[in-house]
């Protein structure tokens, strides 16, 4: 018989019914596989939603939004990503994205050098084009050094564009840079940007510079649509200005080309002497045999460097360590 509504001694186990609390449930640690997803690269980012090119396909672009199984997994302009949901690019869909590629170049950049806060202002791509004008306003090497610096530590190829041409004479400036081997391309907004295109033609490449140097002039000459591809890219932004988040934009001839926003300075303070000095392999064996903490800037700041015996046995020339040094002490000079 039924024990009586409170007479708890006649109760066992089998007359109590517990109900589990929100948080009893164990959480799997299985994900699904997701094999269905299709792979897409990141060309826009406007809060919280990414515009994606489907297999880098200009005409099939999808807005995303993380997954909530990457919780905070950070996702910028060029990344490979993997997409599931409403994947057809359609007005009001929504797709997600569930896989972040492994990155095989990173450009990053602090505030300033003091700033312990690195930003990754373009994934995967395989140049950096780095505009600088030849006046109005001046050049500073000290600005294009510091770009040189995050290119090699991010494994990114450097080329340098000269613009305003018909407003300066390059040769002093690519004379500077002469003993690196850096493509340099000169520029002028009366003529059109021939090869500049051929270089960046099927690649992937960032374009960084100085507020009025002419990088947007440049942009908007090597892609003539640029106006409304940005319209279609950062469609979810609802009209938020171009200038202030980076945005990859589809070359006419194949390739993309990564507008990024004009910066007034471009902080090291993630990148190591050893980073820099890992793009000369002249050198990178001989600051092995350098003292413990050497910045392999030389006399008088480091005396012990043994860069200066490369030079002496004739494995490297003068020019080569002088080019070196300099990107080095760009890290506490602008």
């Amino acid at each position: 018989m039924a024990a009586r509504r409170g007479d708890w001694s006649r109760l066992d186990e089998a007359d109590v019914r517990v109900r589990p609390g929100k948080g009893s449930r164990p959480r799997s640690k299985l994900r699904p596989e997701h094999a269905d997803a299709v792979t897409a690269m990141v060309v826009g980012k406007d809060r919280g939603r990414w515009t994606c090119a489907v297999d880098r396909d200009p005409g099939h672009l999808v807005v995303a939004m993380r997954a909530r199984e990457l919780g905070r997994t950070p996702i910028v302009i060029g990344d490979q990503v993997d997409l599931v949901g409403d994947t057809t690019g359609d007005p009001d869909t929504l797709a997600r994205i569930v896989r972040v590629a492994d990155r095989t170049s990173v450009l990053r950049r602090t505030s300033d050098d003091t700033d312990a806060y690195e930003r990754v202002v373009v994934a995967n791509a395989e140049q950096l084009l780095i505009v600088c004008a030849l006046a109005d306003p001046p050049p500073r090497t000290g600005f294009i050094d510091r770009c040189l610096v995050a290119a090699f530590a991010g494994g990114l190829e450097p080329l340098l564009c000269l613009t305003k041409a018909d407003l300066g004479d390059p040769a002093r400036l690519m004379a500077a840079y002469e003993e690196l081997d850096l493509p340099v391309v000169v520029s002028r907004f009366d003529v059109d940007p021939d090869e500049v295109r051929s270089l960046l033609a099927d690649r992937v490449s960032a374009l960084v510079g100085h507020s009025g140097v002419g990088k947007s002039t440049l942009v908007n000459r090597l892609v003539p649509d640029a106006a409304r591809a940005i319209g279609a890219v950062s469609g979810v932004g609802k009209g938020r200005h171009t200038s202030t988040s980076a945005v990859a934009l589809p070359l006419p001839g194949g390739g993309w080309v990564v507008d990024t926003p004009g910066v007034r300075a471009f902080g090291l303070a993630h990148i190591e002497p050893n980073d820099i000095v890992a793009a000369f392999p002249e050198f990178v064996a001989a600051a092995e045999e350098c003292p413990s903490g050497c910045g392999h800037l030389g006399a008088p700041e480091d005396p012990d460097c043994y860069l200066d015996t490369v030079v002496e046995e004739g494995t490297a020339s003068t020019g080569r360590l002088e080019s070196l040094r300099r990107l080095l002490k760009s890290k506490s000079e602008d």
